[in-house]
């Protein structure tokens, strides 16, 4: 399937979803909607990924709106939307388990990381199965392992679901995690339009496994999540690291937006207690309070990917055995059927940027230092020391020394 029929596709999937969104947000987050004695201040409208407005934004709006300082419209549905929205200014804020993906939309976006979860593995709560290790999810996303026997469970095939939109948050950072390539093809053919689809799909299959957030299915006895390695996903684990598939939770935001006063004193409010304390409403980690992992970023992806033999940048095929025509979705959410998700290649054009001989990498539109540091194989640390970065702010056409030859 070409990028341009999987993007229209999306778009399909999203405006005919968007018929029956406010349904949807109501049953899932009826408290966003309530309208107490209105906050003295201007109303944001925040819209984004499911995940992050059941895990984050759901309780932070209604601290921020006690606080008096304004009110918080929720529109939740999948992160291409929220990113989308706020490009063209109809949000003022959206919610993405993801950083940029280095494409020039997201580029003139500022992702601002406020908190800590847990990118789970989740399947039906009557599944036998407890625990996989890494190298088992890897396995099972790239349609190498098809039955639960092979994992310990029943002698049953394994329905793998996972979330159309291209640059989903959660199927990105779990991606990039286990292939070191947030676009990844994975062997998935049961497609839905946001996480929530998803986990209800799951909610019917007992056979069923896909990817979420640790606050997304908190207190969902239809669904659990498996622990990976051995470890469990829960606050301590997510904070101390020993957790591998922890995420950051990013606000996405415009610095040109006409209310960018009023959307940078919201994430102000995010550190304080009581933005805080309702972010661990549902075992959320504030930003800061878990800040030590982001200075364990490098070690982290040097382990997984050590674990699984990945090389980052580097896409690969899944088995063609995976192109057979799935078997019917069990929910009728499903929206869409496909052994392979064919992924926009993002950094194609930066590849074909490097110069190999000089090591060095000129900086065109669309970079982040993190997509450079991927695309060559070396870590974010090193390229900050070759090149005497403070941080991670590159320029349009910055000459980087990409080795240490």
């Amino acid at each position: 399937m070409s990028v341009r029929l999987t993007r229209l596709l999306s778009v399909a999937l999203i405006g005919a979803c968007f018929i029956t969104a406010p349904a949807f947000a109501a049953k899932t987050h009826p408290r966003t909607h309530a309208k107490s004695t209105p906050a003295k201040g201007p109303t944001l409208i925040w819209r984004g990924d499911v995940a992050t407005a059941t895990g984050v934004v759901d309780e932070v709006a209604l601290a921020w709106q006690k606080s008096g300082k304004g009110n918080l419209e929720l529109q939740p549905f999948n992160t291409a939307s929220g990113i989308d929205a706020v490009s063209i200014g109809t949000a003022d804020l959206a919610g993405s388990l993801r950083a940029s993906d280095g494409s020039a939309e997201n580029t003139n976006l500022a992702f601002t990381p406020v908190a800590w979860d847990a990118l789970v593995i989740i399947t039906n709560a009557s599944n036998p199965v407890r625990s996989l290790t890494l190298k088992q999810v890897h396995d099972i996303y790239y349609g190498k392992i098809t039955n639960w026997s092979e994992v310990g469970g029943n002698n049953t095939p394994i329905d793998v679901y996972a979330v159309a939109s291209p640059g989903d948050g959660v199927e990105y950072s779990l991606r990039n995690l286990l292939f070191g390539r947030g676009n990844q093809p994975v062997a998935a053919p049961r497609l839905y339009v946001n996480t929530h689809k998803l986990e209800e799909g799951i909610e019917l299959n007992p056979n069923g496994l896909g990817a979420a957030t640790l606050a997304d299915i908190s207190g969902n006895p239809k669904l659990k999540a498996v622990a990976i390695n051995g470890i469990a996903p829960n606050a301590t684990s997510i904070g101390n690291g020993t957790y591998l598939l922890y995420t950051p939770v990013y606000l996405v935001t415009n610095p040109r937006s006409p209310k960018a006063v009023q959307v940078q004193a919201f994430i102000d409010f995010l550190q304080t207690d009581a933005a805080k304390a309702a972010m661990r409403v549902h075992a959320v980690l504030p930003y800061q309070d878990g800040i030590a992992l982001a200075s364990m970023e490098d070690a982290r992806s040097n382990q997984i990917f050590a674990e699984l033999g990945v090389r980052p940048g580097h896409i690969v095929t899944t088995p063609s055995t995976m192109a057979a025509a799935p078997a019917p979705a069990t929910s009728s959410h499903a929206v869409a059927s496909a052994a392979k998700v064919s992924e926009p290649d993002t950094a194609s054009k930066v590849a074909s940027n490097e110069s190999k001989a000089g090591a060095t990498y000129t900086v065109v539109k669309g970079d982040t230092l993190s997509l450079i540091a991927k695309n060559n194989t070396v870590t974010v640390a090193q390229l900050r020391e070759w090149n005497h970065l403070k941080g991670d702010q590159i320029k349009l056409g910055q000459v980087l020394r990409v080795s240490d030859h």
